[in-house]
């Protein structure tokens, strides 16, 4: 049985014909008359008697009135129960974020405005946490999942970008190729104090020589509006600053790799109801800020 249908139909023995039920539904008169013929057909009965004065119940359309309005009443009962539990959620989400997430701090406290009696732990690191043995709900991560006991749900892509001040561009000229970059003073991100940081543009991949390696995007930031070096930074940390002028960016041309941001949570554990809400808000947030282009 089409729930539709029978939702429809409850609304016009309650508004008492099929104009006043398509006006409180909100949808086509058409769409209603069709919908409960629909449904008389599926039933092989008769509900309604229709005349110029209205409609009027047949035997058949009283017995299921009597059920179905239960029904229909329950279940917009149950949706509201669950509306007032979500704007009523109540304890602790504990997160796991990259350093230097900035738009998810924003994020986070658009959430708790949302949610207001949600207290937030965030635990900061570059390393990958076990969720479950340091207590962590949900944890934030960058490139490819592939921890079988862990949900991914995909939230982002993006791509870094090549950037430097106007000053430093003014002093050394724009580099028209990857290979150009070796004459200016490179910043990278690494992790470790051994590793090296490596740029992959377009086809190419070259180890700059760099005056300065940490695993800090802020602080490449920083040094970058200093106009001391050139460096790479992930879009939302950069975008301010180039809309500004602040800084601008080289080899567009030269895409850089595509990144993935997931959320994970454990496959084992059901989500509590604040873990459900935090992934929809997140989803809900992101969504917006894609449709809106920045």
């Amino acid at each position: 049985m089409d729930l539709n249908a029978v939702q429809m139909f409850v609304s016009v023995v309650q508004g008492g014909s099929l104009s006043a039920a398509a006006e409180r539904l909100g949808v086509p008169l058409p769409t209603v008359s069709r919908r409960i013929r629909e449904l008389e057909r599926q039933l092989n009965v008769q509900l309604l008697e229709r005349s110029v004065r209205g409609t009027r119940l047949t035997d058949a359309g009283t017995r299921l009135y009597e059920h179905a309005g239960r029904g229909i009443e329950a279940l917009m009962e149950a949706e509201q129960a669950v509306i007032s539990d979500q704007a009523r959620l109540k304890g602790r989400l504990r997160l796991s974020l990259p350093p230097g997430f900035e738009p998810w701090w924003e994020l986070l406290s658009a959430f708790q405005h949302r949610f207001p009696d949600v207290r937030v732990h965030v635990y900061t690191t570059e390393r990958r946490v076990d969720l479950v043995e340091d207590g962590i709900d949900v944890a934030l991560r960058v490139g490819t999942i592939s921890h079988e006991s862990m949900v991914a749900r995909r939230i982002l892509a993006y791509r870094h970008v090549l950037v430097a001040s106007p000053t430093l561009i003014d002093r050394l000229g724009m580099p028209e190729s990857v290979e150009a970059l070796h004459r200016f003073p490179c910043a990278v991100w690494a992790l470790g104090a051994n590793a090296a940081g490596l740029w992959h543009l377009g086809e190419k991949v070259i180890a700059p020589e760099s005056v300065l390696a940490t695993n800090d995007y802020a602080h490449l930031r920083s040094r970058a509006l200093a106009g001391e070096v050139v460096t790479e930074l992930p879009p939302f940390l950069a975008a301010a600053a180039i809309r500004a002028g602040k800084l601008v960016t080289l080899l567009p041309a030269q895409a850089m790799p595509e990144q993935q941001i997931s959320l994970l949570y454990p496959s084992h554990r059901h989500p509590s109801a604040i873990v459900r809400a935090y992934l929809g808000f997140c989803q809900e947030q992101v969504s917006m800020l894609i449709a809106a282009g920045t």
